[in-house]
């Protein structure tokens, strides 16, 4: 019979939490995906849209999270099945915690990939050798410059020794456990993290085009705004929050009693959209000033800016820091979704922290080889997570906290009063239905875009031959 017990270990303080919370937010979908899904979807539209999904769903998703996680005190996927039975629902609810948990495995598995590209930079970068490539005016994408010519991502084998790297210090941190890991690492990392941010942000706005950014990223761009707008904002605000994986019920099963969730929810929540916002702020200028497109796709961040590095004065120094920044935000987050699994692991007998931690890092290490050497697996996992899997995650969570869960459990984590009333109007009413509209009509949108999956074709075939299309605008 398997044990299953409450957390033993919390963090040692409200700012070890904080510094720990706020660096599983920040990572690479404030750099990486962040200013390239603004850049193809109209700019200041999509990120008027990005705050208000933030703010109207991911926030409270956050709060009913945390508080699910200090009321079980356990790992998500047995703190679900031990509130379902507090409540005398069905265990099945577990699925909410199994999703998440699956959700961030699976983003893991392209996450450790995409952190051993940003290594290989920074080694580059250290070296002096790091030369861009002007994909734009080539006509070359993203994987054609990775296979041919002199490029920090070329091989395959240097990349997936690279991985294996990145993996082991997952590891090695994780295994440690909460106190003497997961904070450590954080309390460490994510202040050096705001000093090389802000140096990077003065850097690009001395250096960069400051007014045709600030045009950008504040003046909406309507045209571009369909419903795969609106699912690529709430992807990337489950993305960057971390919301929908199970995570934030992790990490709060490790909280003290004496931390107020909304208040810790709000802050973090608020830094990582200020983060996010920030970056943009750092990546466009300089963009902008060497004449590159915005809309560009991951080539963005990979391609375009060693190209605009290579534009401006000092531009080799402080592409170091640049992506020696990013490296760091994509460390304390994966860290974060390593511990979902190694948590669930840690609570079944006869398994030890280090034990899971080694067990799933070389599955991760097996899974990247294969996205290594076939490109298209990691665009499709990408694809999957944020178009369906994490907001099917943040539906199922905001449904058990909202509908399952009585007021008067969450009452003790949450408290009495006006946040209460208005988190349990957002988190029943609003939420739901919102994020189940957006999943459905986005996920199509985004599929015939993805794909070139014609939907009239599809529905012809669903509804029966005298189903017409209709007129097209």
């Amino acid at each position: 019979m398997e044990q299953i017990g409450r957390k033993t270990e919390n963090w040692s303080s409200r700012f070890a939490f904080m510094m720990a919370a706020v660096g599983s937010s920040v990572g690479l979908g404030n750099f990486w995906r962040f200013p390239y899904t603004a850049g193809e979807n109209g700019g200041g539209a999509f990120i008027l849209i990005y705050v208000l999904c933030a703010a109207l769903i991911a926030l409270p998703l956050l709060m009913a999270e945390y508080a699910m996680g200090r009321k079980s005190g356990m790992s998500a996927i047995e703190g679900v099945q031990s509130l379902a039975r507090a409540e005398s629902k069905t265990q099945y609810w577990g699925i909410v915690g199994w999703v998440g948990a699956l959700t961030a495995f699976f983003i893991l598995t392209f996450y450790m990939v995409i952190s051993a590209w940003l290594l290989a930079y920074v080694i580059q970068a250290v070296g002096g050798n790091l030369h861009g490539h002007d994909a734009a005016a080539s006509g070359q994408n993203f994987r054609d410059i990775i296979g041919a010519g002199e490029h920090p991502l070329q091989s395959k084998w240097y990349i997936l020794g690279l991985a294996a790297v990145f993996i082991a210090a997952n590891v090695i941190v994780v295994g440690r456990g909460v106190k003497g890991g997961l904070e450590k690492a954080a309390t460490i990392l994510m202040p050096a993290f705001f000093i090389m941010l802000l140096v990077v942000l003065g850097f690009s706005l001395m250096n960069g085009d400051v007014a045709r950014t600030v045009d950008f990223i504040l003046k909406p761009d309507f045209s571009k705004v369909g419903f795969g707008t609106f699912l690529s904002a709430l992807g990337q605000a489950f993305f960057s929050i971390g919301v929908g994986v199970g995570l934030m019920i992790t990490y709060g099963a490790y909280l003290d009693r004496g931390t107020d969730i909304p208040r810790s929810s709000a802050i973090i929540a608020g830094s990582d959209t200020l983060v996010a916002i920030i970056a943009g702020f750092t990546i466009f200028p300089i963009v902008f000033a060497a004449g590159l497109p915005e809309a560009s796709g991951p080539s963005l961040f990979f391609i375009s800016m060693p190209v605009a590095f290579e534009a401006i004065p000092y531009g080799s120094v402080f592409a170091v820091v640049f992506f020696a920044l990013a490296l760091f935000a994509a460390f304390t987050s994966s860290i974060s979704l390593m511990e979902v699994g190694v948590s669930w692991f840690e609570e079944r007998q006869g398994v030890t922290r280090l034990g899971a931690s080694i067990g799933i890092g070389f599955v991760l290490w097996m899974i990247g080889a294969g996205y290594v050497f076939g490109g298209d697996y990691l665009d499709f996992m990408d694809f999957m997570t944020e178009g369906l899997l994490l907001p099917l995650g943040g539906l199922l969570c905001a449904v058990f906290a909202g509908w399952i869960l009585s007021r008067d459990m969450l009452v003790s984590e949450l408290g009495e009063g006006m946040v209460m009333n208005v988190w349990r109007f957002l988190i029943r009413w609003f939420v739901p239905p919102f994020i189940a509209f957006v999943l459905v009509f986005g996920f199509l949108d985004k599929v015939q875009d993805q794909y070139h999956v014609q939907l009239p074709a599809v529905l012809e075939s669903l509804l029966g031959p005298n189903w017409t299309a209709p007129p097209a605008e």
